[in-house]
């Protein structure tokens, strides 16, 4: 068995993090647009700057749930016996590494800082003022988060490919269906000949007949829905 697992803004909602978009169309109170485009970033390096940085400090007043820490176990019980399980995350929080699982983000992290002129990465959650710059230590140039934003082509998508061709299994958790490429992932599972598996609140747009779909939280489904996926080959 390959068993990949997409993960997305749902997974995290459970542990307290806020999806991207409120009813309102706002995040965290902010246009996307306002803080997560290279336009705005550009325009207003300090809003981004500050929005992001608050960001990073909120990830100490959240924990992961029993939906990070079924995912973690489910990959060491696979591995186990000789099978793989390959994470990969919408998610820029480090709720999945936290639980004990190693995790592709495709959009980036916010454990992460990027420097623009060298390319070089930092990585670090102890510096969050969000009033002031931080510099890169190799070249000194300012610093930027390591975030996909609207615009910007995702990371990993080479690897994330190669996974889905050889994947037995699929399962979406907490996502929209709505953003894409990461949308179209179920689909090529799918028609790869994956057993599909999609969980959410609500059926999300990309589902098919075809998928077994579980309604309800993350927190609460998913642990059980790990086993009786693994257990069944």
């Amino acid at each position: 068995m390959h068993l990949v697992v997409m993960t997305g803004a749902g997974i995290s909602a459970d542990s307290g993090v806020r999806t991207f978009r409120d009813s309102d169309g706002l995040w965290e109170g902010q246009r996307p647009e306002d803080v997560a485009t290279p336009e705005a970033w550009a325009r207003d390096p300090a809003l981004v700057w500050r929005f992001y940085q608050e960001r990073r400090a909120q990830l100490a007043t959240v924990n992961p749930n029993p939906a990070h820490t079924a995912l973690a176990e489910a990959a060491d019980r696979l591995a186990c016996r000789g099978d793989d399980l390959t994470l990969v995350t919408q998610n820029v929080d480090d709720l999945h590494e936290r639980a004990g699982s190693t995790a592709i983000h495709m959009h980036g992290e916010l454990a992460v800082l990027r420097c623009e002129q060298c390319g070089n990465k930092e990585r670090g959650l102890d510096r969050v003022q969000a009033d002031a710059f931080l510099n890169c230590a190799s070249c000194n140039h300012q610093l930027r988060p390591d975030i996909v934003w609207f615009g910007e082509v995702p990371f990993h998508l080479e690897q994330i490919e190669t996974a889905l061709l050889g994947c037995s299994h699929f399962l979406a958790i907490g996502t929209s269906g709505h953003v894409y490429p990461a949308a179209s992932m179920l689909q090529i599972a799918r028609e790869r000949g994956a057993k599909t598996y999609v969980q959410a609140l609500e059926l999300p747009s990309n589902a098919d007949a075809r998928d077994a779909f579980t309604a309800g939280r993350a927190a609460q489904i998913v642990p059980e829905l790990l086993t009786s996926i693994t257990e069944a080959r």
